[in-house]
């Protein structure tokens, strides 16, 4: 299946994933009525869109490509700000927004489709970025994948 292999925009699996979790729910979109799932929606997104903005914003002072489809293309190692807590802070991220997203659908049945995006993430994502990676910068990177969690 290596032909799935950075083949696939991350934001593209968070949203299939996503729409999995609604089918499995069997819900309408209606919002939840009582405080608790509220404020849990709020606060799971409100830390996804953190872990997000986060390793945008430390991509953009390294002044490196974003695009996690072409990790070849990496101009420097980013292990500042959010990358020193995480090898991933953006993928963290989307999993805090389907995990908000599994609150709202208020179903035990969509934790399934956060276990999807993390299977996948790690085997057709993060695998074939940490291997370019790992070819750009060597014993840079080798050392900074011990000392930093690849989620948290």
């Amino acid at each position: 299946m290596k032909f799935l292999e950075n083949r696939v925009p991350p934001i593209l699996i968070l949203v299939g994933c996503g729409g999995g979790m609604w089918v499995l729910s069997g819900k309408s979109l209606d919002w939840p009525h009582s405080f608790l799932p509220t404020a849990l929606v709020f606060s799971f997104f409100a830390i996804g869109a953190f872990f997000c903005v986060s390793g945008l914003v430390s991509f953009k002072l390294a002044r490196t490509t974003v695009n996690p489809m072409t990790p070849e293309k990496a101009s420097a190692l980013v292990d500042s700000g959010m990358y020193r807590v995480s090898r991933n802070p953006m993928y963290v991220g989307f999993g805090f927004f389907l995990l908000a997203w599994s609150v709202y659908l208020e179903s035990l049945l969509t934790v399934i489709g956060i276990v999807v995006f993390v299977l996948y993430m790690n085997r057709f994502q993060i695998k074939p970025e940490e291997r370019a990676l790992k070819q750009l910068f060597g014993e840079e990177f080798t050392h900074y994948c011990a000392s930093v969690r690849r989620w948290l």
